[in-house]
């Protein structure tokens, strides 16, 4: 089984670069992700700023993340993450713009197994199941652009 795998993939986000990368801060990811609900402990304004930390879920799918890098500038983000129950590891999110629209965003997992529970947990990052993952976070993106583009024609 799987105890240490580091898988990468691409998506192209439909919107500028700058608000594209802001999408996948932990309070951007509220706009769009069914279920995310951090806890911000530091600070707890939930300011998005490196040094942050932040928990999720519960029973053993809590995790406790910190914001290690977070650059503007660069459009690079990198948490580190830990579900003691079974794994730890890095994210990592660039943003690159591809025009003034368009946003392709790099976004890649580095993972290692605690214990067995985490040698099972591994096998959803690896290959096509993790493109899978990303691929839908693109999608759910852009249908939340779009859905306040709507609301805001209104």
């Amino acid at each position: 089984m799987t105890v240490h795998l580091q898988s990468s993939h691409r998506i192209v986000v439909e919107a500028p670069a700058d608000q594209a990368f802001m999408f996948f801060t932990p309070a951007g990811e509220e706009l769009w992700v069914d279920g995310w609900q951090p806890t911000y402990v530091h600070p707890t304004d939930g300011r998005t700023e490196a040094g942050m930390v932040f928990v999720t879920g519960q029973g053993d799918e809590f995790t406790v993340w910190t914001l290690v890098d977070f650059d503007r500038v660069n459009l690079r983000s990198r948490y580190q993450r830990c579900t003691p129950a079974s794994r730890t590891g890095l994210v990592e999110v660039q943003c690159a713009a591809l025009d003034a629209e368009r946003t392709e965003v790099r976004v890649q997992y580095t993972l290692t197994a605690l214990n067995v529970a985490g040698q099972r947990s591994l096998r959803d990052y690896e290959g096509r199941r993790f493109a899978e993952m990303i691929d839908g976070w693109a999608k759910a993106i852009d249908e939340r652009i779009e859905a306040l583009r709507t609301t805001a024609i209104r």
